[in-house]
């Protein structure tokens, strides 16, 4: 492959703007949606294209001339496959260096993917409009192709303010964490609806989940996903299922028994068509658990304990007042506040063999958003720093688990290069400690981008319409 290091800043550019009419091509016409090791590249400008080469660069991939990204997109485009999702990196990276040419490789490649169809559309609604049910319409919005898989048709509020209605869709513009919208955003007062990249979405004020008349805005069989966290059981949860036009239910924060506790990737096979109301788990142990399920593989897990430090949340008070929590009242800006979490233990609603294995605490800490779990682990097998690095890179680009995990080599990241991770944690690999039986493994994550995309490969799971992701992911091992 190309070696990129001093190519020419303008000759770069070029080369990405010719990419980006293929990219919008074969989402609109294939249903196919392209990536870099994870990070998608619909929607980039030509500077963006070259920034994601850059990025996965400096996140510990092999570096990719846009060269190489060119020509296999220009070839996949000619080739005109069904609907999948299709990692370009990977398709650079693993194709022999002598033999067949691109196109009959990519023709091998590629053939899953051979007569794909898109999903049917399914109906998706918002119950709750804050920090992740915002950051899940901007992802349902960025998804909307040719009209199929999920399709976000209303969010559901409380009226707060006579111009509720234009408050709303600015929080969805501008974003101070995560910055602003990818497009356009305007509102219809009179259909009480906002329109974000011609997505029109109906505002629906109401605070009876149970007494909604969706089929009115002609929504139908949607599943409904509830972000407000007023509910964690079956019987709040069903409410949603008494109005017209609801299918089913995620909750997206840990449910309980007996609701389905799903982290995809590891156990997302256990979704059931007759399956009314999942839950979504919560952003730490989607960060965690596929992370020990890897570790548990290869070494066995024997115990741990699993410290959180947290970003601060709405949950909590920007200057000190009453709270019915415990330290909670206390400033979360001003502060680092000891809390607890069920993180550690929810990880065996996924992992039921790590059952009693794990203890866990949270440390809250005066930063927005990206958190990190500090793992301390005792391993049946020993291990050293270099082996467990090596078998978690591996992982992170082509093992199951590569949407969840994702690995770093660097001495200069910090929290804010993890805004906006695809996945669902990021071990950081020089931090790791491996002394025989005892490791140590420092994971980053996205508490609230990350965590949202977990939630959408859910929702894609219920509603049938994930893509076949190609290349095909393959089992990775200790030994290679």
């Amino acid at each position: 492959m190309t070696d990129v290091h001093g190519e020419n800043w303008l000759a770069r550019e070029e080369l990405a703007e010719r990419m980006i009419p293929l990219i919008g091509s074969l989402r609109r016409e294939r249903d196919v949606i392209t990536s870099l090791h994870g990070h998608r590249l619909l929607g980039l400008s030509a500077t963006g294209i070259v920034e994601v080469h850059d990025r996965v660069a400096r996140l510990g991939h092999a570096p990719l001339a846009l060269e190489d990204t060119l020509a296999v997109l220009e070839a996949v485009h000619a080739l005109a496959p069904g609907a999948a999702s299709i990692d370009v990196a990977r398709l650079v990276g693993d194709r022999p260096g002598t033999g067949a040419s691109l196109e009959e490789y990519l023709a091998e490649v590629l053939a899953p993917a051979s007569g794909a169809v898109a999903a049917d559309p399914t109906d998706v609604v918002l119950y709750g409009f804050g920090r992740i049910g915002r950051l899940l319409a901007r992802i349902l919005i960025a998804h909307t192709g040719g009209g199929s898989g999920l399709r976000l048709r209303a969010i559901v509020v409380r009226r707060g303010s006579e111009n509720d209605l234009v408050k709303r869709a600015s929080l969805l513009q501008r974003d101070s964490v995560h910055g602003s919208f990818a497009g356009s955003v305007t509102v219809d007062e009179q259909a009480e609806q906002i329109i974000a990249n011609g997505t029109r979405i109906q505002v629906i004020y109401s605070d009876d989940p149970a007494s909604i008349d969706y089929a009115a805005y002609d929504i139908h069989d949607a599943i409904v996903v509830d972000n407000t966290g007023r509910w964690r059981d079956e019987a709040g949860l069903s409410q949603h299922l008494r109005s017209n036009g609801v299918a089913r239910v995620l909750l997206t924060a840990p449910g309980k028994s007996p609701l389905k506790n799903i982290v995809h990737g590891i156990n997302h096979d256990r979704v059931e068509e007759s399956d009314r109301i999942l839950s979504a788990a919560s952003c730490t142990t989607n960060a965690i658990t596929p992370v020990l399920a890897a570790i548990d593989e290869a070494y066995g897990v024997v115990k741990g304990h699993v410290e959180t430090v947290h970003s601060f949340t709405n949950d909590q008070n920007l200057i000190d007042n009453f709270h019915k929590g415990d330290r909670r009242g206390r400033s979360a800006v001003l502060n680092m506040v000891i809390t607890e979490t069920g993180a550690a233990k929810a990880v065996s609603k996924a992992l039921p063999q790590l059952e009693g294995r794990l203890t866990g605490s949270s440390i809250r800490v005066p930063t927005p958003d990206v958190s990190l779990a500090v793992l301390h682990l005792t391993i049946e097998r020993p291990a050293t720093k270099a082996q467990v690095n090596d078998y978690l890179r591996r992982v992170s680009l082509h093992s199951k688990l590569r949407q969840q995990i994702d690995y770093v080599e660097s001495p200069e990241v910090v929290s804010t290069d993890f805004v906006g991770s695809h996945r669902a944690g990021i071990v950081d690999g020089l931090a790791t400690i491996a002394d025989d039986d005892t490791l140590i493994l420092y994971v980053w994550y996205d508490n609230e981008f990350g965590y949202s995309c977990q939630v959408i490969r859910v929702l894609e799971t219920m509603a049938g319409s994930h893509p076949v992701v190609l290349p095909t992911r393959r089992e990775v091992t200790l030994e290679g």
